[in-house]
């Protein structure tokens, strides 16, 4: 799993490296058009996994640095991060007769 993540990781960096590239250098037409529109749609989908996992976040050590990995790697990033720990249920009273 945690090779598949990492694999994960690495093309989403190729992918926002040539969303760059492309508007540093416009690529032919209607390339440049098309990778314009999926790395403004792929920004938006990693923006809503931020407002959905915000909890989450807020409970890392380092909430800010791991907002910004996950508006880079989105799912990849936060399926790598540990387990959140939820509080203990307390046990029910019997019920009194």
């Amino acid at each position: 799993m945690k090779a598949l993540l990492g694999l994960g990781k690495l093309l989403a960096a190729l992918f926002w490296g040539a969303a760059l590239a492309n508007l540093v250098d416009p690529f032919v037409q209607p390339f440049a058009l098309l990778l314009n529109l999926a790395g403004a749609s792929v920004l938006l989908i990693h923006g809503v996994e931020l407002l959905l996992f915000q909890q989450r976040l807020d409970q890392c050590p380092r909430p800010w640095v791991e907002r910004g990995h996950v508006l880079l790697f989105g799912i990849f990033h936060l399926l790598a991060l540990p387990e959140t720990e939820e509080p203990e249920a307390l046990p029910l009273a019997p019920e009194q007769a």
